[in-house]
């Protein structure tokens, strides 16, 4: 029992310290596969087979309700503490790789997630890639304005200096 206790409170904490959990079954995968599974997504996430009973307990302890219908059957939970679009898109490559791997859902920044979702969410570009993207965005624009402004005195200068040399010729 007292085991038991250890086990709702550390999966409680990993479901409060997580940006995002998003649940697998791994029916049939062998120990070597799920450390292989494990190995790809270890930057961003901990990949743990938990039990369903203890989950939903301690998911229900951390506020979370919508992953009571998924506990079924083998489950393993990501629980990921870096990129979730990084998690999500290791889980998918490794599902198309090794069918046995279904993706059931997860929970993310308050929400439940359905399995298209989550497949979704691995649609997405990283977040790197997101802000790189932001960033040339953000230096398009400082350089186009920085043309006008520089584009404004160089104006005023051909002005001034074909009047300047109008007067010289009328002269």
């Amino acid at each position: 029992m007292a085991q038991k206790e250890a086990s709702v409170a550390e999966l409680t904490k990993h479901f409060e310290d997580s940006t995002a959990v998003l649940l697998t079954e791994y029916r049939g995968l062998t120990v070597k596969e799920l450390k292989e599974l494990r190995n790809s997504i270890r930057q961003d996430a901990e990949y743990a087979v938990v039990k369903n009973t203890l989950t939903k307990i301690a998911a229900n302890n951390a506020g979370i309700t919508s992953l009571d219908d998924d506990l079924k059957g083998p489950s393993a939970i990501a629980f990921v503490h870096g990129d979730p679009v990084s998690v999500a898109k290791g889980l998918r490559a490794f599902a198309k790789a090794h069918p046995l791997l279904v993706i059931k859902g997860g929970f993310f920044d308050g929400n439940p997630l359905s399995a298209d979702e989550v497949n979704k969410l691995a649609d997405l570009e990283s977040r790197e890639v997101l802000l790189a993207k932001l960033a040339g965005a953000m230096k398009a624009s400082l350089t186009k304005a920085a043309y006008v402004f520089n584009a404004l005195p160089t104006k005023a200068v051909r002005t001034v200096d074909a009047l300047r040399e109008k007067q010289e010729s009328a002269a």
